[in-house]
């Protein structure tokens, strides 16, 4: 994997320069005191706190004011912000230090610290604060790895000391203080592991220009090797963040300034998914999702090498292209979902249950949105029953009215996650973790509020929105009454009650998140007033529904 030369400010890099020297300095007397405890050596610590903090503060003023010029160019951004984590967490190296000593003041026997086993475990955060410099200067991320291992090691003698505190305890002569002090002694060294990987974790980020943490490095290093040939020239751009927590990024030849690749990493369960969802795709419906290109995992993570597909996201498409583009686009899409449809039909009855997915994130909405939780409302004299009263109703009306047959479908159908090639005239979908066979209302109902909710309020932007949504809806209605699907509208009411309301955990603006809830409330109230019975005969008022 290419990395770049990183062009440290030299004021910058000089201070870096002295703040390590400082801390190499009071972790020596730290390894000192260890050795041979006395008042003066402690105190040279101690009274060396002013130093430290003094070079990390002149570091990060010079960040800042390099960062007023770098507002374009990302990487240097990234950079800056990298050393300044790195000045933190050697500054933060201080702080252990004197606090570990604290902590010592108070044991009275000192000989239950057992203190002969701390210098080896210091000189190794010493050792890590020595390649600090190798690391920047060269921008050399094996020396960065090599400081974050020693958290390993770190982690390991804590460990060691642990148990050897703990069993201690168990001797009835022993002092009960100087063990719990100990103890937290052996935690200030811990967390000491924990700032060098930081550190090797900033640096890392800095000589790539991607901010990343040691896993996702190790992954990254990996699927790019499978990719990257002889003489190759790649870099990384950051291109999403998903709410999930992966990160998504577009792996980019330098020389043809073409993308090589998608790479994506999370948490190893979702990227799993992630990859199953994939090869449903590749065997249920060929062409339509991309192909993986390389698969890794490590410990809790994971992470995949997706083709890069040309085109443009749906989303792109509404919020940016001709009229034109955007009705080709949505021709495409409906002619694509339709023949997807069809080929993956099954006899098998489909709950989207979507009154429960909405009951199950109440609490996520309602903590962005506190002015949704319940409370008693009054209209014209009488009290409504709350959403959460309606939605239990709604539930067992829904439970009632299964979809007639099963379809294969996308699962978190987003307009970002759709993606149309104009040359080609070909959809493609990506994100497909949670594809499975269920009521194809569910990817409905998302596309249309994932519609309505982009955050683009002008008013000739909201008229392509409607447009968008009015006529998907009536393309998939056309299908429904093709297939015989008698309550389409009726299901497809409740699942637009859920993306409406469930959706605003996602929206900042008030008085949008707002007209959504209510629209969510508007549908459930519909559907509860529709007789028994009369299912089939149900019918959304879709020009209220996605008119602002």
């Amino acid at each position: 994997m290419a990395g770049q030369r990183s062009h440290v400010p030299k004021s910058i890099r000089e201070n870096l320069h002295f703040l390590c020297a400082e801390i190499d300095g009071q972790l020596t007397q730290l390894e000192a005191f260890f050795k041979a405890p006395t008042a003066a050596t402690a105190r040279r610590i101690m009274d060396r706190a002013g130093y430290a903090h003094n070079l990390k503060t002149r570091i990060l003023a010079a960040c800042v004011r390099q960062m007023t010029d770098a507002k374009k160019d990302n990487r240097k951004h990234l950079t800056l912000r990298s050393l300044e984590f790195v000045a933190n967490d050697l500054q933060r190296l201080s702080s252990l230090a004197r606090q570990s000593l604290r902590h010592v003041e108070k044991i009275e026997d000192f000989a239950t610290l057992v203190p002969d086993r701390y210098p080896a475990i210091v000189k190794r955060v010493r050792q890590g604060v020595a390649r600090i410099g190798q690391a920047l200067v060269g921008s050399d991320s094996e020396k960065a790895i090599e400081i974050g291992q020693i958290q390993d090691k770190v982690e390991a003698d804590y460990r060691k000391l642990f148990k050897l505190y703990t069993r201690e305890m168990r001797n009835p002569d022993a002092r009960p203080a100087d063990i719990a002090n100990s103890l937290l002694v052996a935690s200030e060294i811990q967390r000491m592991g924990d700032s060098l990987k930081a550190i090797s974790e900033a640096l890392i980020s800095a000589n790539i220009g991607q901010a990343v943490n040691f896993e996702r490095y190790f992954a990254l290093r990996g699927l790019m090797s499978d990719l990257e040939g002889p003489g190759g020239d790649l870099t990384v751009e950051t291109i999403a963040e998903t709410r999930s927590g992966s990160s998504i990024s577009a792996i980019r030849d330098r020389k043809t300034e073409t993308v090589a690749a998608v790479f994506k990493d999370g948490e190893k369960s979702k990227v799993k998914e992630e990859r199953e969802g994939v090869k449903s795709w590749h065997s249920i419906y060929p062409g339509l999702a991309p192909k993986i290109l390389s698969y890794q995992k490590r410990n809790q993570s994971a992470a995949l090498l997706i083709e890069h597909l040309p085109g443009l996201t749906f989303e792109h498409i509404v919020l940016n292209e001709t009229d034109a583009m955007r009705d080709t686009a949505l021709t495409r899409l409906s002619a694509t979902l339709k023949d997807i449809w069809k080929q993956t039909r099954t006899q098998e009855p489909a709950e989207a249950a979507s009154m429960q997915q909405l009951a199950r994130r109440l609490g996520e909405v309602r903590r962005v949105h506190p002015e949704f939780r319940d409370r008693k409302v009054r209209f014209s004299g009488e009290v409504l029953p709350s959403l959460d009263r309606l939605i239990e109703e709604a539930a067992v009306r829904e439970a009632a009215v299964p979809a007639p047959f099963s379809v294969y479908i996308h699962g978190d159908f987003n307009v970002d996650n759709i993606i149309f090639d104009p040359g080609e005239d070909r959809i493609h979908f990506i994100d497909l973790h949670r594809s499975r066979y269920m009521d194809y209302v569910q990817d409905v109902s998302v596309f249309m509020v994932s519609n309505y909710r982009l955050q683009v309020l002008d008013h000739e932007t909201r008229r392509r929105i409607m447009h968008v949504s009015q006529a998907f809806y009536k393309s998939t209605r056309a299908f429904a009454r093709k297939q015989g699907d008698d309550t389409f509208e009726f299901r497809l009411a409740l699942g637009l009650a859920r993306s409406f309301a469930s959706s605003t955990r996602f929206i900042f603006d008030k008085s949008h998140a707002r007209r959504m809830w209510l629209r969510g409330r508007y549908l459930i109230e519909q559907v509860l007033a529709c007789p028994p019975g009369d299912e089939a005969r149900f019918r959304l008022q879709m020009k209220e529904l996605f008119v602002d």
